[in-house]
């Protein structure tokens, strides 16, 4: 039987409507499929076109919780805290601030190693991903393991959609995180927001010499304020820095004699970078150890 000229039509439009779906479906969002969660301890998100990937870090990085010092107090809460979350109990999002190279990120890491063998999964998640948080949590919800999740030099501009997703896991959302999720974070701004002098005209003052602070600042306060532990981290002393010096001189099996000899090229090397943070001190410590004139 010879299709009449509404049939033909008809099925043209079927096929066109199926050409657009097909397409529709490669351009939309696609929740993460689930990794081989035995390829690694730590993973990467990112995007490939229209869907989510975790990634396996196949090369771990093996900082451990002794080759950092002079941040004992926030290395005892950090590992407090994750010990706790690790053991089932009860722990908090966790917000890293302050100077740059003082070891906020490098604690993470070293925690992660600390912790792995009892169960702990590292999840890094970039800045603009963060919008497709929900489905990270979804996807790691039913996992024996603990998850956290790592976003390093945290910081957004005004109308980031990543913003009200984080916001949202980290509190206030019908649905928030499980409870074998937690996020851990690092930044070098205390609010995550840039903060403009134009801002302090918000402020109100009582009769009786009491400050408030106007809704812009209240908002920019709201999302680092949802982080149950805050960190803080400051620039090194002379004397603190020439201490992350000799340790990691050591850790690169520089004998003592070597060590005291490196103390002037130390500081000179500090003072040329113009900071005497950690990450400083590592970088000559790797340069000074691998020369070939001791």
């Amino acid at each position: 039987m010879t299709p009449t000229p509404a049939a033909d039509r008809l099925l043209q439009l079927i096929d066109r409507a199926e050409g657009l779906l097909g397409r529709l479906e490669a351009v939309l969002p696609h929740a993460p499929a689930e990794p081989d969660w035995a390829a690694s301890t730590a993973w990467r998100y990112r995007r490939r076109g229209a869907a989510g990937v975790l990634e396996p870090v196949r090369h771990v990085a093996t900082i451990r919780l002794g080759d950092l010092k002079e941040v004992e107090p926030q290395k005892e809460r950090l590992v407090r805290n994750t010990a706790q979350f690790v053991a089932g109990r009860p722990a908090n999002n966790v917000l890293l601030t302050g100077a740059r190279g003082t070891g906020k990120s490098s604690l993470i890491k070293a925690c992660l190693n600390e912790f792995a063998p009892r169960g702990l999964r590292l999840i890094e998640v970039d800045k603009a991903d963060l919008v497709d948080l929900p489905d990270l949590v979804d996807l790691v919800a039913t996992r024996p393991e603990r998850f956290v999740i790592f976003c390093d030099d945290l910081s957004f501009d005004e109308g980031e959609p990543g913003y009200k997703a984080l916001k949202s896991i980290l509190d206030g959302s019908i649905a928030q995180a499980s409870d074998n999720v937690l996020i851990y974070a690092t930044s070098n701004r205390r609010h995550l927001l840039p903060e403009y002098m134009r801002e302090n005209l918000s402020y109100t003052h009582t009769d009786d010499g009491e400050v408030h602070p106007g809704e812009v600042v209240e908002e920019k306060i709201s999302l680092s304020e949802r982080f149950g532990l805050w960190l803080s981290f400051y620039p090194f002393t002379q004397a603190e820095y020439l201490a992350i010096v000799a340790q990691w001189l050591r850790h690169f099996g520089v004998d003592e004699a070597r060590i005291a000899a490196a103390r002037q090229a130390s500081l000179v090397w500090a003072l040329e970078r113009g900071s005497r943070s950690g990450r400083v001190a590592y970088q000559f410590a790797r340069d000074f150890a691998g020369r070939d004139d001791g």
